[in-house]
């Protein structure tokens, strides 16, 4: 019997991961086979993520090999047979891989990229409350700018002061909350980080005086030490509190445990945390608005360019807490703004694309589709769908945001610091949220001009220097299908077959041009970007674009309206097919195929047809959270070159929404 093109990738793959000898079991979820190794060292990479049909590969608890919906399942069970055909003897196998499977673990599980990981899971759920509030100060800022001319009528002064405590009080509190989440994730209980935290906020704290011997008398103020001292703070009580559980006994439990841990981590944050907080807080402050004063276009050169790469490897989420002191310290964030110059660099590159690949109509219509988005300050779909893929005009986008922030760091360094009053968006969306020391018109002039400069050189960069004569031969074709624009056609057949064993097959589906589908959360919880998951095939938008959810409920239901057309057995998956054609996909959490269901109750069958918001699988989260690194959902878009997104909400509404593009049909027809 002939081999088939998988059996044949399958074969070459277990050669390239070391051969038989090195596999410790093998196993697959929707769209990854997931291989444990005996040694790591004999995998060669390269090779493996060259094949066609190989999409990339995640190196995690397993060495796992992105391959898409349906080409999965065919490639797998091919590299068992060829497993099998090669005598090693499958208990064997399983043996071995129990064996290292926690060498595996502990090997991933680093201190640098827990630290990240809790940075993150502290304060990306406040992003929506930071962005709401910083909005709402910016408002008043502009009212009370239109009361000091004198021609605002009288409600308008009048309702200044309620707009004052709504874009206030957030910020001040903000210690409290960081501190909430910060207790969860060390472990301890929510409430009682929030307390420990509020000791930091609390009016009185400036009662509170003692001297050190070479520092003499210290005087404490309402809010030193910030977002750090609360999260010190938090962390000391959650572990005072989980060391306490297992010895108290537990007859007076509730009444020792947390009142100790409250009083003794208190005593720490007053005595020590607030102070050592409150200068590095200082230090954090000082140091970023002397190297913007001094050295601001070349440091905004570096942090212009790096700042996509560092996205991409998760790390810009430890820029999170220097954002948040930065605007307790001086009442802006000037990194941000030069930041938010990386993304202009990719509207610049995409430009480019658009007129240099002037036949490639694939490829033109997703950058007309993602254009908009990314002006606004929401760049993955050009990243991801457009830039990225390409290879060099992704660097080249890199230098024009680069450019973009040497810009604004000319202007903090000569003409005066500015920034943004919080956390979130980039783009034009961050002009209500912009302020400097000289007004905010200075402001929004600087990072106007940066943003243009961003523009411009991305463009020109790309334009002249993102593309070699064989890049420009292989994309600036006529091509129809929205894979070939970039993997080939070879390669394009492969995705077509796997997405036709995602979506059961159906052919000939079309959306009408022009028309849009909302695609909704598919769980309750807080919306995050699919670059915030600490999965590089999420994030990089391997599979495509979309967005992703941390649950705060068990119950996931379907995005949109249509078919059940994949619903993996652990139930941690599941694709749903809309009348039109649009293909979404729902990952629940990330490493949750190895609990082989558990946890997992399914409520429907593949070939359901289902309402958006039918409940598909119910979750017992408690259960599945204490077991896999992340409860991240990732919700992505299959076809999004036939469905490009044109719209994007992080709250008050569906997450995303879609438009059918002329002429489009599926991958697989």
């Amino acid at each position: 019997m002939p081999m088939s093109a998988n059996d044949d990738l399958a074969s070459e793959l277990l050669k390239l991961l070391g051969g038989p000898g090195n596999i410790a079991g093998v196993e697959n979820c929707m769209t990854r086979m997931r291989v444990s190794l005996v040694d790591r060292d004999l995998v060669d990479d390269g090779a493996i993520t060259s094949l066609s049909g190989v999409l990339g590969v995640v190196d995690d608890d397993t060495y796992q090999v992105v391959l898409g919906p349906g080409k999965v399942t065919k490639v797998t069970d091919g590299f068992r047979r060829a497993l099998g055909a090669s005598g090693a003897d499958a208990e064997a196998l399983a043996a071995r891989g129990a064996a290292i499977k926690a060498g595996q673990k502990q090997r991933n599980n680093t201190p640098f990229k827990n630290f990240i990981r809790k940075i993150a899971n502290i304060f990306v759920p406040l992003i929506p409350a930071l962005i709401g509030a910083g909005i709402v100060a910016a408002v008043r800022g502009l009212l009370v700018n239109w009361v000091t001319v004198g021609t605002a009528p009288e409600f308008v002064e009048a309702v200044v002061p309620a707009l004052t405590v709504i874009g206030s009080a957030f910020f001040a509190f903000l210690p409290i909350f960081a501190g909430i989440n910060a207790a969860k994730e060390f472990g301890g209980t929510p409430a009682l980080g929030g307390a420990v935290a509020a000791i930091i906020v609390f009016a009185g704290i400036s009662d509170v005086q003692y001297s050190l011997p070479v520092l003499g008398d210290i005087v404490l103020a309402p809010g030193q030490g910030g977002v750090i001292g609360a999260i010190f703070a938090a962390g000391l009580c959650a572990w005072i509190e989980r060391s306490l559980r297992g010895k108290i006994p537990d007859a007076i439990d509730i009444l020792v445990t947390p009142t100790l841990a409250l009083l003794i981590s208190g005593l720490a944050t007053i005595f020590v945390f607030m102070f050592v907080a409150g200068n590095i807080a200082s230090a954090i402050g000082t140091g970023a608005i002397w190297l913007l004063d001094n050295s601001g276009l070349l440091a905004g050169f570096v942090l212009g360019g790096l700042f996509l790469p560092l996205v991409m490897l998760g790390l810009h989420q430890a820029l999170i807490p220097i954002h948040a002191t930065l605007i307790e310290q001086v009442g802006f964030t000037p990194l941000l703004t030069i930041l938010a110059m990386a993304g202009a660099g990719q509207v610049g590159a995409a430009l480019a694309i658009y007129f240099r690949l002037n036949r490639n109509r694939s490829l033109r219509t997703t950058i007309k589709g993602a254009l908009p988005v990314g002006i606004l300050g929401v760049g993955e779909p050009l990243i991801y769908a457009v830039t990225l893929p390409l290879g060099r005009p992704f660097l080249t986008a890199c230098l024009g945001g680069a450019v973009g922030g040497a810009v604004a760091g000319a202007f903090n360094q000569f003409a005066g610091a500015f920034g943004a009053t919080a956390i979130g968006p980039s783009g034009w969306a961050l002009l209500p949220l912009l302020q400097s020391d000289n007004g905010q018109g200075y402001a929004i002039l600087a990072y106007v001009v940066g943003l243009l400069a961003g523009y411009i050189s991305g463009f020109l960069i790309t334009y002249f220097w993102g593309f070699t004569p064989a890049l420009l031969a292989e994309h600036n074709a006529d091509q129809g299908d929205e894979e070939n624009k970039l993997l080939g056609d070879e390669a394009a057949r492969e995705g077509a077959a796997a997405t036709a064993g995602v979506t059961g097959g159906a052919a000939g589906v079309a959306g009408v041009a022009g028309q849009r589908i909302d695609v909704l959360a598919p769980v309750e919880g807080t919306v995050i970007r699919l670059s915030d998951v600490e999965d590089e095939a999420f994030s990089a938008g391997t599979m495509g674009d979309g967005f992703a959810v941390e649950p705060t409920s068990g119950d996931f239901r379907s995005p949109v309206s249509g078919t059940i057309t994949a619903l993996f057995p652990t139930g941690h998956a599941f694709g749903v097919t809309t009348p039109e054609g649009l293909e979404v996909l729902v990952h629940i959490g990330l490493g949750t195929v190895d609990l082989h269901g558990e946890g997992f109750d399914l409520k429907r069958a593949e070939g359901d047809m289902v309402e958006a918001g039918d409940v598909i699988v119910e979750v017992d989260l408690d259960a599945v959270r204490a077991r896999v690194r992340s409860l991240a959902t990732p919700v992505v878009v299959l076809n999004g070159a036939a469905f490009p997104i044109v719209e994007r909400r992080s709250h008050g509404g569906p997450p995303l929404t879609v438009e059918a593009v002329a002429a489009a049909t599926s991958a697989r027809s």
